[in-house]
């Protein structure tokens, strides 16, 4: 068939469409609600992947939780003439269970390519002080050991203002990093003229004696809730100090319970962390009580986006569904329609029209009407969706594939649905078709 054969059916189709505007809409409609439904739901699902990963990308993706955990209470420590010994198991690991700073250096040796550093801290407790000119009011702060590599990461996120970060000659030190809240509010001086101040905190009760080393940028909202209502007259932060000035604070073993090792660039964390896990735990084999495990915010984002796009299939499943409806909407008119125009087709056949081409211009009519359904879909589940994003807060973009393949199917469902009124209009007899009244 030529190129004016199809011309002159799209012609015809176009022609049969405004002569029955209301009814051609009503028809449309199925299909333009299901494919912007569909199009708008994979915008949104885009948008909020998108939002997710953003969020906990800035959380760590790179980052490995390597931590202390109990074996399976239900292990058994061996058997004697057919008895089961049940091992008691410990509630908190010794200081021989600890991880150690000789398997952190063997773990780092044996995978350098793979390993950007590894990240230590130990909790000391909460810090309280006075504030400047008002003893009624406290103030509190989290006391946090950190190895050098833990806050030469803090960097990007959280610059030093004046002074610098502690380093590994400050080990076992009284020195702390502050923030810039807490010299406004505890030290009443400028972040400059804070260095080398004696801060007296009370550590668990105790008055301890720290010198400021270095004071970094404070982040509203960044750090957990104080002790005692949240005012201008209180602060969320943390005062940093060094690892082994930690421990001896605490009393605790040397060793760590947790680690966080930063995968380098490049490198898979949803394979590395099944690795750092196995490494580790192989220094446990022969613990009846304590094993190491790993974990990844990696993993976390793969189960998130999985969810959301289970959603997203689901959702467009059901709008599938008006897609479903609106086509047999179109097999009903256009049955209609060849029955209304019951004569014209006779005419046609009588002046010689085979019976191909009867139908094929009943199926283009129907191609025709779902795919201007389709366009007017498209262009409403583009504009809701990005729409709909823009609230989210994500902006994205509806994918190509998603706007072919809705356009496609509501082609094919022009072609399926309109076949069954065309071959029904070319299987009619011309003789009895002109006497159709």
């Amino acid at each position: 068939m030529g190129l004016s054969n199809i011309a002159e059916n799209i012609s015809m189709a176009l022609t049969s469409l405004k002569s029955n505007k209301m009814r051609s809409l009503l028809t449309m409609l199925g299909i333009i609600i299901g494919i912007a439904a569909v199009i708008a739901i994979e915008t949104v699902g885009g948008s909020l992947t998108g939002t997710v990963t953003d969020s906990m990308s800035g959380m760590g993706v790179a980052n490995i939780t390597v931590s202390l955990t109990q074996k399976d209470s239900d292990d058994t420590s061996g058997t004697s003439a057919g008895v089961t010994l049940r091992r008691f198991m410990d509630s908190t690991p010794g200081g021989d269970d600890l991880i150690t700073d000789a398997m952190i250096r063997e773990f780092e040796a044996t995978f350098p390519d793979k390993v950007e550093r590894v990240e230590l801290t130990r909790e000391a407790g909460t810090a309280t002080i006075d504030k400047v000119g008002d003893p009624d009011t406290t103030i509190s702060a989290t006391l946090t050991g950190a190895s050098p590599a833990t806050l030469n990461a803090l960097e990007s996120d959280t610059p030093i203002l004046a002074g610098r970060w502690l380093t590994d000659a400050d080990d076992g030190k009284y020195l702390c990093v502050v923030s810039e809240k807490f010299v406004e509010q505890a030290i009443g001086t400028t972040n400059a003229g804070a260095l080398g101040t004696r801060v007296v905190l009370t550590v668990n009760g105790s008055p301890c004696a720290f010198y400021v080393a270095g004071v970094y940028e404070y982040v509203e909202n960044e750090y957990a809730s104080l002790m005692g209502a949240q005012d201008d007259d209180s602060i969320q932060t943390t005062i940093y100090i060094p690892l082994e000035t930690a421990r001896a604070l605490t009393g605790a073993d040397e060793g760590y319970q947790s680690l966080t090792v930063v995968a380098a660039s490049g490198v898979d964390v949803t394979d590395f962390v099944d690795v750092v896990g196995d490494y580790f735990a192989s220094y446990y084999t022969r613990n009846d009580t304590w094993t190491v495990q790993a974990t990844s915010i990696s993993s976390l984002v793969e189960s998130m986006t999985e969810m959301l796009d289970t959603i997203s299939l689901g959702i467009s499943a059901i709008a599938a569904i008006s897609l479903l409806v609106g086509g047999i909407g179109v097999m009903n008119i256009m049955t209609v329609s060849v029955t209304e125009r019951t004569r014209e087709i006779g005419t046609r056949k009588a002046l010689g029209a085979p019976s191909s081409a009867i139908r094929l211009q009943f199926i283009t009519e129907s191609i025709v009407l779902c795919v201007i359904g389709g366009a007017i879909g498209v262009a409403l589940g583009v504009s809701l969706g990005m729409w709909l994003s823009s609230l989210i807060g994500f902006a994205a973009k509806p994918s190509l594939s998603a706007i072919l393949i809705a356009v496609g199917f509501s082609m094919a469902i022009g072609v399926f649905f309109g076949y069954y009124p065309a071959n029904k209009a070319a299987k009619l007899d011309p003789i009895e078709a002109l006497r159709y009244e």
